[in-house]
């Protein structure tokens, strides 16, 4: 029976530095590559292959010119709670950046989606959600500007889309998502201040309220070093 193969030099360095994250707290820093070099005699480029790793995975992040222990991912119920409760609920402080807020004629699909009429105009309102002031996600909403019309005057966009919806007397039903990952956009990276290398958890989502009716299609862009979803599944 031939020998077990060794893992690969930098498998050794990322499991060490997994090891001193485990033993660190939030913001202290990650020694830097030189030094772990040094320590584990690998070449820095082993050493930038294991960090890269933790990077992707969220366990560090690049703070100026060093790298530091990240915080925990912000974990969010696949569910039809809002953003600002999950958030909440793992005691994080949600926020968002309003990017766009317009109405538009929409795509023969999306106005199939929210069952409104041609010509009708559908609200788009395009956010960065935020998590204790770090950029975690870019969602995109699509409403009937007909049905919605009050909330172009009443809304405030840095808070809860679903907590407005519901102020209008619509109870959530149901709601189709679809989740898969992708790479963002230039634009897309800009706005969630990562890199188009970064891998991201793409959502689409369509939800109903309790006859039926559509309420929202929405596609929002999370961060996947940043953010990781649960779902509670019953027989």
């Amino acid at each position: 029976m031939s020998a077990p193969t060794p893992p690969p030099k930098y498998y050794r360095v990322r499991t060490a530095v997994d090891e001193l994250i485990a033993m660190s707290e939030v913001g202290d820093a990650v020694p830097p590559e030189r030094e772990l070099a040094e320590r584990f005699t690998v070449s820095r480029e082993t050493v930038r292959q294991a960090l890269h790793e933790l990077l992707v995975e969220g366990r560090i992040e690049r703070r100026g010119r060093g790298t530091v222990v990240a915080a925990p991912k912000l974990v969010q119920p696949l569910s039809l709670r809002s953003y600002t409760e999950g958030a909440q609920s793992h005691g994080r402080e949600p926020g968002r950046l309003l990017v766009t807020w317009e109405n538009i004629e929409g795509t023969a699909d999306l106005r199939a989606d929210l069952e409104v009429p041609d010509g009708a105009e559908v609200i788009h309102l395009e956010r960065v959600l935020l998590a204790d002031g770090a950029r975690l996600g870019l969602e995109s909403t699509y409403l009937s500007a007909s049905r919605f019309e009050v909330l172009t005057r009443t809304f405030d966009p840095s808070t809860s889309l679903y907590a407005a919806i519901r102020a209008q007397g619509v109870v959530f039903g149901h709601a189709r998502e679809r989740v898969e990952t992708v790479l963002a956009s230039p634009r897309e990276a800009g706005l969630l201040e990562s890199t188009t290398a970064m891998p991201m958890l793409l959502l689409h989502r369509h939800t109903f309220d309790d006859d039926g009716r559509p309420v929202e299609r929405v596609r929002s862009l999370y961060r996947g070093d940043r953010v990781a979803f649960e779902a509670l599944l019953r027989e």
